[in-house]
């Protein structure tokens, strides 16, 4: 179990890369004081909780200024007494580009405790971490924090249903690729009201979480803040579903159904 449900819980929200570099709007669609409140559900548990909040920051990377995104994840109810979790995740990403300079996590899982940072030289293509230096496969690479966010800023407006998108990140001591599949627009129903949103299938690495038939869904606002609302994706046993339980900060309206 160790790290499965916040593991999963970060993932939901990861676009995960090509080898060009992939197109982003003009503007960041979110701004410092954005809070966003999640929950996970593994059946009709609710399993572990996540909060993301953006903030402006004080440190600057080769000169240049940082927004801090901070990720916390803990689980809840009965999951919270047999295993309880609190993971806290920090990076630094340029203001202009949204690229991460820096990311740090600190981990507390049941007895389990690990603290990691990673340094990124995107012009140099590589990672500076705990364990080591890590080459890169372009100079467009994230961690799992700044991926969710830059995913956010892609410019998604030009493409059609079956259409795919990839992101690079860093994880675990090693740089990934993940497929992320266009799918079509819904309307979904969530504790903040029914909003208009897109939906996309990113692929699954079958393993100690996900099973080699399954499928995982992300449904996104088809508004200005691209914010998830919900996704779910059957796991070895049982299913886990991510709910939106409240966004603060917004930079713009919700594509709230009226």
């Amino acid at each position: 179990m160790r790290k499965s449900f916040v593991f999963i819980f970060i993932a939901f929200l990861s676009f995960k890369s090509l080898a060009q570099e992939l197109p982003f709007v003009k503007e960041p669609v979110f701004q410092p004081g954005e809070v966003l409140k999640y929950k996970l559900k593994y059946g009709f548990i609710t399993a572990a909780e996540g909060t993301l909040k953006v903030l402006n920051s004080d440190l600057k990377f080769d000169g240049k200024p940082t927004y801090r995104l901070s990720v916390d994840g803990e689980t809840s109810g009965t999951f919270d007494v047999f295993y309880k979790i609190r993971d806290h995740y920090d990076s630094y990403i340029d203001k202009q580009d949204l690229k991460p300079y820096f990311y740090q996590e600190n981990i507390r899982e049941g007895s389990y405790r690990r603290t990691d940072k990673a340094r990124f030289s995107q012009d140099d293509q590589k990672v500076v971490a705990t364990k080591g230096t890590f080459k890169t496969p372009t100079s467009q690479t994230f961690d799992l924090v700044s991926s969710y966010y830059f995913a956010r800023s892609l410019d998604v407006s030009k493409m059609k249903i079956g259409d795919m998108v990839k992101l690079n990140y860093f994880l675990s001591d090693e740089v990934s690729q993940l497929e992320i599949q266009y799918v079509g627009k819904e309307v979904i129903k969530t504790k903040i009201g029914k909003i208009r949103c897109l939906k996309f299938s990113p692929s699954i690495k079958p393993g100690r979480i996900f099973r080699k038939d399954s499928k995982l869904y992300l449904w996104i606002t088809d508004d200005g803040n691209r914010v998830p609302v919900k996704a779910q994706v059957e796991i070895l046993v049982g299913s886990v579903v991510m709910e939106i339980k409240s966004a603060e900060g917004l930079k713009y309206p919700l594509a709230i159904v009226k």
